[in-house]
């Protein structure tokens, strides 16, 4: 197949290594869990695809990972193949390399569903913002001009004991916690996403943040928008920190 753009597998990747030469350079000791960091993949041409990397250091062993997500966001679930995960064996293998494997791994994926569209970030919770607990989250679609947005939406995030398919009170003595995620525009309110039991790729997670919304270059309509959500499940040291994508068009 010949591509009227840059092929998406070739730009990832480089796009990956990047960041992963940042990210090392940038990194300080943790004291506890490891918090992984996301990368914005992009969109299919059809907007109907999501694409996104999770990557860290592994607490305990010190490794580096990284994991893709392919999210079908019209069925709110991940494409069959996907997440694509690959993590090292030794620290002296890089975190750019990891990276470098996982992209070149994933570029069928990144091919058949045409995961070329960039992303634009519509707001965003960084992590060296102090003193929020980051449970709301206003935002709306990036206009022309400084300061202009196209739709006033709220995002709005609770918490709640629930149950869970990992033995959580067993491996770390709590409730694993479901989170509930709503959304108003001018004034009404609609229920995006509630827990009931969580799945075992969840774990046992103790808290969840508003990370940031995320909407495909030139689609202007929360028909297409993505919230990304910081959970925080149960690990060798500590929470780690993970993501989930969560469609708001649905």
């Amino acid at each position: 197949m010949n591509w009227t753009r840059p092929n998406a597998a070739v730009a990832a990747t480089a796009r990956l290594a990047a960041s992963g030469i940042a990210f090392l350079a940038l990194a300080l000791p943790a004291f506890a869990g490891d918090r992984a960091l996301i990368d914005y993949i992009g969109y299919s041409e059809d907007f109907r695809y999501f694409a996104f990397e999770e990557f860290g250091i592994q607490d305990g062993s010190g490794f580096a990972y990284s994991s893709i997500y392919v999210v079908d966001l019209s069925a709110d679930s991940w494409v069959v193949g996907t997440p694509i995960r690959f993590q090292a064996e030794s620290e002296e293998t890089t975190m750019q390399s990891v990276r470098a494997t996982v992209a070149q791994n994933a570029a069928g994926h990144f091919e058949e569903f045409r995961i070329d569209v960039p992303v634009e970030i519509a707001a965003l919770i960084g992590d060296g913002a102090p003193n929020t607990d980051a449970k709301t989250l206003d935002f709306g679609a990036p206009g022309y001009l400084p300061g202009t947005v196209s739709g006033d939406y709220s995002l709005s995030l609770k918490t709640y004991d629930t149950t869970a398919t990992s033995p959580c009170s067993d491996w770390f003595g709590i409730d694993p916690q479901g989170y509930e995620l709503t959304i108003a525009d001018s004034g009404t309110q609609r229920l995006v996403h509630r827990d009931a039991n969580l799945p075992r790729s969840r774990g046992c997670p103790t808290d969840y943040r508003i990370h940031s919304v995320v909407m495909p270059f030139g689609g202007v309509t929360l028909s297409n928008a993505v919230a990304i959500i910081s959970v925080y499940p149960g690990g060798f040291e500590g929470p780690d920190r993970r993501f989930l994508a969560v469609p708001l068009g649905l």
